[in-house]
């Protein structure tokens, strides 16, 4: 397996791989001059439910918990738990605007973001790459949209 030279992080190459799978070593490299590293704590706040931010987010260590809010004060329920290799935020970056779930740290977690303006960098220097990245976001939503809709129709 070829190493991957991530210029915003000091993460493993296997961690990053498993993130953009769906890319080559050269795209993942590419990439990786658009993203950032961020860090949260157990139980932090990674986003916020009505949030306006810009960012969609690779997870690539740690597990975060996706919940929505219900109509009881107070409560939520969980969507979905991510894992390594998840992407989180991709909605609201692709419709810029405001989240529409909470997603909290279940244990120290690390994400590398790519913020709107970066996007629009990466579509104006490498179009190609930018089209794939999208159309992993889109895939994404589809499968969680497919989900969502299953586990509805179970209830009816």
């Amino acid at each position: 397996m070829d190493s991957i030279n991530c210029i915003c992080c000091d993460a493993r190459t296997e961690d990053i791989r498993k993130a953009f799978s769906f890319l080559s070593t050269e795209e993942i490299e590419e990439l990786c001059s658009y993203l950032q590293l961020r860090d949260w704590q157990a139980d932090a706040v990674v986003m916020s439910e009505g949030a306006a931010e810009d960012y969609v987010g690779f997870l690539i260590e740690g597990k975060l918990a996706v919940k929505k809010k219900t109509g009881y004060w107070g409560k939520h329920i969980i969507i979905a738990i991510l894992e390594k290799g998840a992407m989180v935020g991709e909605g609201a970056f692709i419709e810029s605007g405001p989240r529409s779930n909470d997603v909290i740290a279940m244990e120290p977690c690390r994400l590398l973001t790519l913020s709107a303006p970066k996007m629009d960098e990466l579509t104006l220097n490498n179009p190609l790459l930018a089209v794939k990245l999208m159309k992993r976001m889109l895939f994404i939503m589809s499968i969680r949209l497919r989900k969502a809709s299953d586990r509805i129709s179970e209830l009816l």
